[in-house]
């Protein structure tokens, strides 16, 4: 392999690698505070599932790189999540996950970041890499059925007491022991705003050096119907400008980060949608969304700027005023781990959320899905 493309390949494969044992040591203490067997198993799975995708990354780091691989695979079991002198490489990765709401909107939003990144490395033209990364799909979409249906079921079980209570005050709510529906959509905003950042730079030299390298493609590469050189090609990407968030062309190949990030928001929100027809059926007038794609960034152009969660382009007093109705306050996230309580008996589910419509493995929801000797 030349030089370059050897570097920029192993950048790749250790990147990805990095986020696998990231999860892990994220959510290395939700076992203690499991709503129930069935959410414990779960769990379980997804963290054996994110180990084995990195050593899916190592195999790779040692059977094509040689000592730098080796030295390279070394150094992702040397960092640690949020580690303050030797951090996991990206943001996102170094979040706490400290109860289980965080976990359904992780699985659901941050590992469907991970489908996208994967679907792009599987079109690389590194075929040890590509056909490993159409292995790991397999296992990413169990992972963000995990976070919907976990969403989902805390959606079910608040609505169901409001209609209990018949009532929407979050106090009243909040004193039956569940998650109302506003703290619900802000940890939606922060998850989804975070995973932003996983895409890189909106416009990115090196985007364009992977496409026409070989080592990335776009996802769903063989439907696209252009040429693939996109070589005249342009991308409509956003800036700030006077204020407002203005939308500009992009030469496409370096505004391919761009293009995955938007094919991911309309993935998101498909299944927001989904988590809105709950409520509907319960006859709630509460709508969830996504909150704009420029909300609450921290990388690239604009993160200089402070984004409302419908786009709006806000002075630095109007987003602190704000700020509080938009992202999981302290007090939000105190109140939803003031929750978190081991539920261990078969059958059994913490009193904020609701039982899953059906088993693993065709087993009954009371099944014994966890032995403890």
């Amino acid at each position: 392999m030349p030089g370059e493309y050897r570097s920029n390949l192993r950048r790749l494969i250790v990147t990805q690698g990095d986020t696998e044992p990231a999860s892990v040591e994220q959510q290395r203490h939700l076992g203690l505070t499991c709503p129930s067997l069935y959410d414990m198993r779960n769990l379980f799975q997804v963290n054996v599932e994110e180990g084995r995708h990195l050593w899916a990354m190592v195999y790779l780091l040692h059977a094509y790189f040689g000592r730098d691989g080796r030295e390279e695979a070394e150094a992702l079991l040397e960092r640690r999540s949020g580690d303050a002198d030797n951090p996991r490489i990206l943001g996102a990765f170094n979040e706490r996950t400290p109860d289980w709401l965080s976990f359904f909107m992780f699985t659901y939003f941050t590992d469907r970041d991970g489908k996208y990144q994967l679907c792009s490395l599987a079109e690389s033209g590194f075929d040890p890499l590509a056909r490993t990364c159409k292995f790991m799909l397999t296992e990413e979409a169990h992972h963000m059925f995990v976070g919907e249906s976990g969403v989902g079921r805390v959606i079910q079980r608040t609505c169901e007491v409001m209609n209990q209570l018949k009532t929407d005050d979050v106090a009243k709510i909040r004193a039956q022991g569940v998650i109302d529906l506003p703290t619900i959509q802000r940890y939606l905003n922060f998850h989804f705003s975070v995973t932003m950042d996983l895409f890189g730079a909106d416009v990115s030299s090196n985007a364009a050096t992977f496409y026409n390298t070989g080592l990335k493609g776009r996802y769903e590469e063989t439907k696209q119907s252009d040429d693939h050189l996109l070589n005249d090609a342009a991308y409509p990407v956003l800036e700030v400008a006077d204020g407002k968030l203005l939308t500009v062309q992009a030469p496409y190949l370096n505004a391919l980060n761009e293009r995955l990030r938007d094919d991911y928001v309309v993935d998101a929100k498909a299944g927001i949608e989904r988590w809105n027809k709950i409520i509907q059926k319960a006859g709630i007038p509460f709508t969830l969304s996504a909150p704009h794609k420029a909300f609450n960034r921290k990388i690239g152009p604009l993160s200089a700027a402070k984004i409302s969660p419908d786009g709006k382009v806000l002075s630095e007093a109007e987003c602190t005023h704000h700020h509080l109705a938009w992202l999981p306050s302290v007090e939000d996230r105190a109140f939803v781990a003031s929750l978190m309580g081991r539920v261990a008996e078969p059958g059994k589910f913490a009193n904020w959320i609701a039982p899953p419509a059906r088993g693993i493995n065709n087993q009954p929801v009371d099944f014994a899905y966890v032995r403890f000797n």
